[in-house]
């Protein structure tokens, strides 16, 4: 296994262990909230906002490392797209449970309807897309991220911190906005556009797989 591949994996381990992390934290009484700004931070949001921004950065590390000294395998095509995928999804459903770390964020339940409604699109096409390429790996065929998948990617890995954070530092002048109209949320709005578009085009340009897979 070369670098590139190592480092995916450890991403993919760390994301299991900031997963049993979250299910240790839940029993843990509430941890207290420090002001930002105009954003009340919660510490357990704090410490997995940094978590989450190393494991990422580890996503662009791997591939830039792939590209650069030609280590591009099938195994890392594979592999990276579902190790971005355990990292966003787990922290968005995170994001969902906000009651089990910051109770003060449970007056706006419309928000959170928008937010399960978001979390929901995007998982359902992930799952979708993983399906499509499982099938294709039992005909040898590897289906690599499209360019709309990336910004996908790209657009969880900006929203989730700043949902996280509590839409700090945009909080400074979009407090008083609603909610649902805050610019954290909007980053949270154009991923799952994007995640539709993306899934959309990996069924259709792959379409042959599923009509082969029927036969």
């Amino acid at each position: 296994m070369n670098l590139p591949n190592k480092i995916t994996v450890s991403r993919i381990v760390l994301i299991f262990a900031m997963i049993i992390a979250m299910f240790v934290l839940a029993l843990i009484p509430e941890f207290s909230v420090k002001s930002i700004g105009n954003s009340k931070i919660n510490i357990v949001y704090l410490i997995f906002t940094g978590v989450f921004i190393i494991a990422a950065f580890t996503d662009m590390l791997d591939g830039k490392i792939a590209r650069k000294c030609n280590l591009v395998t099938d195994l890392g095509k594979f592999l990276d797209p579902i190790a971005d995928k355990l990292l966003n999804d787990a922290m968005m459903i995170f994001i969902l449970v906000p009651q089990a770390y910051a109770p003060e964020q449970r007056n706006n339940s419309l928000m959170l309807t928008i937010l399960a409604i978001c979390v929901v699109l995007m998982i359902a096409r992930d799952l979708i897309v993983d399906a499509l390429r499982l099938i294709a790996v039992k005909k040898n065929i590897v289906i690599a991220a499209n360019i709309f998948g990336k910004a996908k990617t790209i657009l969880q890995m900006i929203a989730i911190p700043m949902l996280l954070l509590n839409d700090w530092p945009f909080s400074y002048f979009d407090s008083k906005w609603h909610p649902a109209l805050q610019i954290s949320n909007w980053f949270f709005y154009l991923a799952t556009l994007m995640s539709l578009v993306s899934g959309i085009i990996y069924i259709y340009q792959n379409r042959k797989v599923f009509k082969e897979f029927s036969k």
